[in-house]
This record gives structure tokens, C-alpha cells and sequence, in this order.
């Protein structure tokens, strides 16, 4: 980070930047679901329709934007006091639609580039600092296990789904810019994984999803110059209520509580415990039967350090 001295117009309690009936086309469209997250940060999305199956064989694209601004910490350890961010981040995404044990199941890889400005005090001085560079990449495994039969686009244009029970497994791998001299950095330097259990149920033109899951951390071994960094699983619990609307057009209504994910370093005392809340709302707008918008927006309700931001993403989407 830069150093400098504190400005003295900046008051303590004043908040600044941070340096950092579905149709046979619409069997195409039912893939354009939770894909894109790259806006949220370290397992804090709030993604809806994640479980809900897709007919065998489509692939999805998605090419996306999100800005955040509050709170913003990729890591709730550093010594940064009143932080403050900006952040913009784009996605690339691919995720392909397959068939496993007779399950409608699907693979998704997604990679964000980020750019993003933080201010804060570091032992007392004012300090700014800018990052742009990649962030972990991260591979997601989505498996049906109840109620979504693997199902060809043709037996899928006819298929209603009722109660839908899946599964997650998703890995972050430690490919972002990484500099353990710096406080504040894009990548994690330690692997991420993530299973989750959810379920769905569709109700007529309406959907009630229901997910539980846990993160678990890796030590990062080089963090602040070689010293070593341990975080407890941190376990998140999401509800969402969607509707679908006529042609494709869907909407959804969430909510997101993280627990636990207490870190240490050197294996001294356990800080930093979360307790954090998010609401959200999505709108997927599908432009022909290949195409789609997908529009999302979370805030903060309750949250510990480094999590009181608002972010807002826009992705387009295709099926091929």
C-alpha cells in the first residue's frame, strides 16, 4: 500500500474509497441459472436456481461484470481499519450440462479479472492502494441426486420438474495475483473447497430452494512474508423464492447467512469469527432462445469485518 499521512478533513465515522409450461427453445434456456458469482466475494454469493436441471448436452457462456463497493476485505485478517473498496470484476464462464449415474448433473469453471481501488488506516497512517490483475479461478461440480433425470433437449421439452435434491462440490484454485509483501491481495494463495447440499421444489410458476454447505481452507503458508494463516470452515445457509414468468423470464428473491470461519496466524488466537447476512434479488431476461441477460444485486444486513458491501452484476449468457 502507499503510506501517507491521514487526511485531517476525513473524520473517523465518515465512510471513503477503499485503494484498494416450457417450450422446446426453452429447453436451451434452463441451463442459464447460477453461473455467474464473480461478483461476490470468497463464497458470499447468493446464487438461486442452482439446482435446477438442464437437458443433457448444452453448454453455457456467460461473459459477465459486477461492482462492489463498502467493506470489501478478500481477507478479514489484515490490519486495516475503517476499509473501504472499490471493485470491479469480470467473468468468464463456461459450464456444460451432463449426464452422471442417470442424474441430470452439470461442471462450470469460472475465471474473474479484477480491478479494484482500497483506502484504510494501517497502524495509524491514512494509507490507498490499487490492485488489478486475476483472481482464483474456481471449477463446481453441480450433481443431481433426486428428481432430475438426465434427460435429452427433446424429453426435456416435455419434463416438469416437482421436488429437486442436488449436490455441490466446488474448488477454488490459488491462481490469482499473489505478493505476500502486500496486504491486500486478488488471490488467496490456498485452495478452497466447498461442498453443499440443496433442494428445490416448484410449485406452479413458483420456486422455493433451500441449500446448506461449508467452506474449508487450506493454510496459506506465505502469508504477510512467510508466516502462516489457518481459518476454520465457515458454513453458509441460502432460501430463495423465484418466479417464472411467460417466455423464459424469471425472477428470484434471496437470502444468505454465513457462520464460523475463524482465522489464526501462527497458529496463535482464533479471530475474526462471521456472522453475516445478505439479501439479494435476480432477474434472468432471455432475448431469443439462445440468448439471455442475467441482473443481480445483494446488500449487507448484518456482517462482521470486511463484509459490508453492496454489489450489483450484469452477465450475458449463451447456449450452444
Amino acid at each position: 500500500m502507499r503510506t501517507g499521512r491521514r487526511n485531517p478533513n476525513r473524520g473517523p465515522s465518515v465512510k471513503t474509497r477503499l485503494e484498494p409450461t416450457w417450450s422446446r427453445h426453452r429447453a436451451a434456456l434452463a441451463l442459464i441459472l447460477g453461473l455467474f458469482a464473480a461478483g461476490e466475494m470468497k463464497g458470499q454469493d447468493v446464487q438461486p436456481r442452482v439446482y435446477t436441471p438442464a437437458p443433457v448436452g448444452v453448454n453455457l457462456g456467460t461473459l459477465g461484470y459486477s461492482y462492489s463497493n463498502g467493506a470489501v476485505l478478500f481477507d478479514k485478517t489484515i490490519p486495516i481499519e475503517d476499509a473501504q473498496g472499490d471493485i470491479h470484476a469480470i467473468a468468464a464462464g463456461y459450464s456444460r450440462s451432463i449426464g452422471l449415474a442417470g442424474m441430470a448433473s452439470r461442471f462450470d469453471v469460472v475465471v474473474p479479472f479484477v480491478s479494484g481501488d482500497w483506502d484504510g488506516v494501517v497502524e495509524r497512517e491514512y494509507r490507498t492502494t490499487s490492485r488489478t490483475g486475476f483472481g482464483d479461478p474456481t471449477v463446481r461440480l453441480v450433481l443431481g441426486i433426486v428428481g432430475a433425470p438426465a434427460l435429452t433437449r427433446e424429453e426435456f421439452a416435455r419434463f416438469r420438474p416437482k421436488t429437486v435434491l442436488g449436490a455441490i462440490l466446488r474448488i477454488g484454485i490459488p491462481l490469482g495475483q499473489y505478493d505476500p509483501s502486500r496486504l491486500i491481495n486478488l488471490g488467496s494463495n490456498r485452495w478452497t473447497f466447498s461442498p453443499q447440499v440443496g433442494l428445490s421444489q416448484f410449485l406452479g410458476k413458483f420456486v422455493i430452494e433451500a441449500y446448506a454447505g461449508a467452506w474449508f481452507f487450506t493454510q496459506n503458508t506465505n502469508f504477510l512474508s512467510g508466516r502462516v494463516l489457518s481459518q476454520d470452515p465457515l458454513y453458509t445457509f441460502q432460501v430463495h423464492f423465484g418466479y417464472r414468468f411467460k417466455r423464459g423470464l424469471w425472477a428470484a428473491a434471496s437470502t444468505r447467512q454465513s457462520l464460523g470461519g475463524e482465522t489464526s496466524i501462527d497458529g496463535g488466537d482464533k479471530l475474526a469469527h462471521e456472522s453475516n447476512n445478505r439479501i439479494g434479488i435476480t432477474l434472468a431476461v432471455p432475448l431469443g432462445s439462445r440468448f439471455a441477460l442475467k441482473f443481480a444485486g445483494t446488500t449487507s444486513v448484518t456482517s462482521t469485518a470486511g463484509n459490508d458491501y453492496d454489489t450489483v452484476t450484469a452477465a450475458v449468457q449463451t447456449t450452444f
